[in-house]
């Protein structure tokens, strides 16, 4: 058994393996002089995940860098009400200035990885070097493997509530409709809050129910799952509820192409056993698109870094690497098997934190992730279904009464109550998730 002095010397120049916790640096014991090609710590991402670890780590680490190439952080869950005309973009945006605690932020892309050397090559040339490093770029939006699409915006009857550049032609789509055929998508690969695709068609249909447009409108849930949601629990109710609203829905239909000049959406029909797969046409007036995603390529190319689906490798239970001890990650760019969400980053905020103070400290990581995840199921306006759950798909829910059942208290929550507190605790390191009211709820009982 080597001494703990050994292994440190050893980890100032073991730079040509991946990275063990035994040979991380002991940042208590270093007396290494850091500068701006050279950290203790490197966050990639200033977005929920990244922000709220830049707080978190700025309190605690005295060398802490963050490459984010934007100047805006938006709190994007709250773009599903923006797409539905309730809210306003500018309330989901802040400037990134005010959001990541560090005076060393380096407002580049990163252009590559280099875990064997701890660096990190940005898109401009410059190589940072770390310590440690988390990973937190978030996800890719592609919407361009949709035939069609990215030229399709500029027609009219097509919105996407994704993207800070299309969520307000969903609302003028929306509003602009006088009853036709109305298409809501998923797309076949993992996405950031999955809910969202059809929180919309919830909004919309209410939209036009109260201008009289309810029975000139045949709306289309074209989702590439073959379940309405992954819990049953919530299923149950969100079947019932589009039972009650005339609304149709069509499992295993993936768009792959628009025609706008037609007004036509080309589907494949994944459960299809042909080759290849039978597609079916489908004229559209409204047009509500989820673009295919992935991993930022700078984390997918990586092959040492990621997994078979290109997304990034790390332990489900600690969210560290599983290759580069000293590597953690966080959020949607990560293959943890839970829904991509921001109650999640929340969740693993704390999760993320306390495991690599603790490698910081050469000591294994003890936090255990439980994959919670929160999904608040706008179903119309004023009512609300509060998704809660774990890795196994299971209820997960903080509060005592049953959150499968529409509430205006729990849309109050979605609408005002979660954003305030993204903003003024989450982002500042100070919110963890509800875990800690779940448990008190019950008196110290339950997970």
């Amino acid at each position: 058994m080597l001494k703990v002095s050994t292994v440190i010397r050893q980890a100032a120049t073991a730079s040509s393996r991946p990275t063990t916790v035994e040979n991380c640096r002991h940042f208590s014991t270093t007396n290494y002089r850091f500068n701006s090609n050279h950290y203790e710590l490197v966050i990639v991402g200033g977005g929920a995940g990244g922000a709220s670890l830049s707080n978190y780590f700025g309190r605690r680490v005295k060398s802490v860098a963050v490459i984010e190439p934007h100047d805006t952080h938006y709190y994007q869950p709250l773009w599903t009400l923006v797409g539905a005309g309730i809210s306003k973009l500018e309330q989901s945006a802040k400037p990134m200035a005010a959001v990541l605690n560090t005076k060393n932020w380096i407002k580049d892309k990163v252009g590559q990885f280099d875990p064997q050397n701890n660096s990190v090559v940005l898109e401009s040339g410059k190589q940072i070097k770390y310590e440690y490093l988390i990973i937190a770029p978030g996800i890719k939006l592609n919407y361009n493997q949709i035939k069609g699409f990215p030229e399709a915006f500029d027609t009219p009857g097509i919105g996407s509530n994704y993207s800070p550049e299309y969520v307000h032609k969903t609302k003028a789509a929306i509003q602009r409709f006088k009853g036709g055929d109305a298409i809501f998508t998923f797309p076949n690969t993992p996405i950031k809050c999955a809910g969202a695709p059809q929180k919309i068609m919830y909004l919309a249909d209410d939209y036009w129910e109260k201008h009289g447009l309810k029975s000139k409108t045949k709306t289309n849930f074209n989702t590439s799952l073959g379940v309405i949601f992954g819990v049953k629990k919530y299923a149950d109710t969100l079947s019932s509820i589009i039972s009650e609203r005339g609304l149709n829905v069509n499992f295993k239909h993936n768009l792959i192409e628009v025609k706008p000049e037609k007004q036509e959406a080309i589907f494949e029909k994944l459960d299809s056993e042909l080759n290849p797969k039978e597609t079916v046409t489908k004229h559209y007036d409204f047009l509500h698109v989820v673009p295919p995603m992935s991993a930022p390529d700078c984390v997918r190319t990586n092959k040492l870094l990621v997994d078979q689906a290109g997304w990034l490798n790390v332990d489900k239970d600690t969210l560290q690497h599983k290759d580069f001890k000293n590597i953690f990650g966080i959020g949607d760019c990560t293959n943890a098997p839970t829904s991509k969400t921001a109650a999640a980053v929340a969740c693993q905020i704390g999760i993320v934190g306390r495991n690599l103070t603790q490698v910081m400290q050469g000591k294994e990581p003890k936090s255990i992730y439980n994959g919670y995840t929160a999904c608040p199921l706008v179903v119309g306006r004023g009512k609300c279904v509060f998704a809660e759950f774990d890795y196994n798909a299971q209820p997960l829910e903080t509060f005592l009464f049953n959150q499968a059942k529409p509430r205006r208290s729990m849309y109050i929550m979605k609408k005002d109550i979660i954003p305030f507190m993204y903003f003024n605790l989450m982002l500042n390191g100070y919110w963890e998730g509800p875990g800690f009211f779940r448990k008190a709820l019950r008196l110290g009982m339950g997970r």
